[in-house]
């Protein structure tokens, strides 16, 4: 008897699918994978003509899923997963990992701290191939394709893993001159009469400032003249006079030891540890378990 084999998609026409539908055009997608957008179409359409439906409806400007699509979307990132974790359970070195590993953290830290510990990394590793992106938002790692989150701050998502990587706070400091000018605080309601260098990142709630004491959390409300969604740019303006500013220890610590900031109210500051988030357990994945392990003993270091 005669029967009809079943044809199976290539995990590479996956890939191409989940690129499409994350950038949302041929074109972009097109751009981050190095082909050209007749590569992408022509990988989709045999996609479609494999599964025997029509996965994306196409405009001159966008794509969408289908309802077809939004199946396959879910079902490709559980298979290429799966498929990742069988070859890294295969793969006969598990200490040196080999494939893409695609990373996001904010723009700061990402740029000054962990741009250099992935360089570090991909040295030690060869065969890894890293890619960084930066961003102020939340990230949704599945459907936008990361495999790990490098976050500042204790605001964890329930539905992901994390692991800390560094323990950090972030402290309350203004520059001398600006001090000479408006004076010193001496207790956390003065700073209601400071000008307040004011951060809007993420869910970061904009005009108050939550500090952890002795005697517990307390929410101040402040203002000011200038605000950011940049903590670089919040850095230079206290560097500048401008303010009070609120940020991480390990960005302050050169400039208290030079003088050019000090720190007000020691007895407060607020909680900014540093977290890998990532959706798999890092026993499925020899490239993950391998980064998140070496990144908490870069920044031990």
């Amino acid at each position: 008897m005669n029967t009809v084999r079943q044809q199976y998609p290539l995990p590479d026409d996956l890939r191409v699918f989940l690129v499409v539908v994350r950038k949302g055009s041929f074109v972009a997608a097109a751009d981050e994978l190095g082909q050209s957008p007749a590569y992408v179409s022509k990988r989709i359409s045999l996609l479609e003509k494999t599964l025997g439906c029509r996965l994306l409806h196409r405009t001159t400007r966008v794509v969408a899923l289908t309802e077809d699509g939004e199946r396959l979307q879910r079902s490709a990132l559980q298979v290429l997963d799966d498929m990742d974790s069988l070859l890294d359970q295969l793969n006969q070195n598990r200490l040196s990992p080999r494939g893409s590993l695609h990373i996001c953290a904010s723009f700061g830290f990402g740029r000054q701290h962990l741009a250099p510990a992935l360089a570090a990394l991909q040295s030690q590793y060869p065969e890894l191939e890293v890619r960084l992106d930066v961003f102020d938002r939340h990230v949704d790692l599945v459907s936008e394709g990361f495999d790990l989150e490098i976050r500042v701050g204790d605001d964890l998502p329930e539905r992901y893993i994390s692991k800390q990587l560094l323990a950090n706070q972030r402290l309350l400091v203004a520059a001398p001159a600006y001090l000479a000018r408006y004076g010193t605080p001496q207790k956390l309601a003065d700073l209601a009469n400071h000008q307040c260098l004011v951060l809007k990142e993420r869910n970061v709630s904009f005009g108050h400032w939550q500090l952890d004491s002795s005697s517990g959390r307390k929410d101040v409300k402040i203002s000011g003249a200038l605000s950011s969604n940049n903590g670089e740019i919040i850095l230079q303006w206290a560097l500048a006079g401008k303010g009070v500013a609120l940020r991480s220890s390990w960005d302050l610590a050169p400039y208290l030891a030079s003088g050019e900031l000090v720190q007000l109210l020691p007895g407060y500051s607020q909680s900014a540890n540093v977290w890998a988030v990532y959706p798999t357990r890092l026993s499925h994945s020899a490239k993950l378990r391998c980064a998140v392990e070496f990144l908490q003993q870069y920044f031990a270091g």
